[in-house]
C-alpha cells in the first residue's frame, strides 16, 4: 500500500510508549496508516527513543515553558497540524486537554484508558480495581471529548481480577490487552468503519453503535 493511501497520523505521548510499539509494529505488518510524527511533552521520555528507531519523526514541545494550558495547546495545534494528520492517538499523553483543542479535532482524537470506562476515570485505575474487589478489569478505546475520559467508548477488553493480584501484575495483563485494542481501533478509523457522528455518538459500520465492541477475557482479539 502506497503511503497516498494510508491515513496520516499524529501520536502524542509522555513516556515510555508501549502502546506506540505495539502501534508501530502493526504499521510494520499491514496496519493502513502512515505515523507521521509522535509529539512528547517531556525530553528524554522511552517512547521518543521508539519512534526514532521506527524512523519516525520526532518532536518535543515541553508545558513546561508556557505560562498555562491555553497557550500550550495552542502551540500543540500549530504543530500537529503542520504534520497534516487525520487522526490523533493519544498513547498515555498526560495531559489533560483544554475545550478549544478537543473541538479543534472533534471526531479525530482516540485515546486509551486502563479500565472498563465509564468505571474508574482519572488515575490509579488497578488498584482502585482491587480496594472495590471487582472480578473484572480491562481497558477501552474511546473518542476525545471534553469530559475527562467520557468520551464514546469505541472498544474494550475485559480481564479477570485474580486473587493473588496486586496493581502491577493486574496492569500488565491489562497491558497486554491495550497492545491489542488499540491497533484494531485505529484499523477500524483508517478503514472508515470507524466514526463519531455530530451528536458525539459512535458510528460503526454505517450505524450507530449502542454499546462498546466487548471482548471477553476467553476471546481473541483482532
Amino acid at each position: 500500500m502506497n503511503s497516498a493511501s494510508k491515513l496520516p497520523v499524529v501520536v502524542l505521548i509522555s513516556g515510555n510508549g508501549s502502546n506506540l510499539q505495539a502501534i508501530i509494529e502493526a504499521t510494520e505488518e499491514n496496519l493502513p496508516i502512515e505515523i507521521r510524527a509522535v509529539i512528547g511533552n517531556l525530553p528524554d521520555i522511552i517512547g521518543l527513543q521508539r519512534a526514532k528507531l521506527a524512523g519516525i519523526e520526532t518532536a518535543i514541545l515541553s508545558h513546561k515553558t508556557f505560562p498555562d494550558r491555553e497557550s500550550y495547546d495552542h502551540a500543540l495545534m500549530k504543530l500537529i497540524d503542520s504534520y497534516a494528520p487525520d487522526l490523533l492517538v493519544l498513547a498515555g499523553f498526560m495531559r489533560i486537554l483544554t475545550p478549544g483543542f478537543v473541538r479543534h479535532y472533534a471526531g479525530r482524537v482516540l485515546n486509551i484508558h486502563p479500565s472498563l470506562l465509564p468505571k474508574y476515570t482519572g488515575l490509579n485505575t488497578h488498584q482502585r480495581v482491587l480496594d472495590a474487589q471487582d472480578r473484572l478489569h480491562g481497558a477501552s478505546i474511546h473518542f476525545v471529548t471534553e469530559d475527562l475520559d467520557g468520551g464514546p467508548v469505541v472498544v474494550q477488553a475485559q480481564v479477570r481480577v485474580e486473587t493473588d493480584d496486586n496493581a502491577e501484575s493486574l496492569a500488565a495483563r491489562v497491558l497486554q490487552k491495550e497492545h491489542l485494542i488499540y491497533p484494531l481501533a485505529i484499523r477500524w478509523f483508517a478503514e472508515k468503519r470507524l466514526s463519531m457522528d455530530e451528536k458525539g455518538k459512535v458510528v460503526m459500520d454505517g450505524k450507530r453503535l449502542e454499546k462498546p465492541v466487548v471482548f471477553a477475557p476467553q476471546d481473541s482479539i483482532g
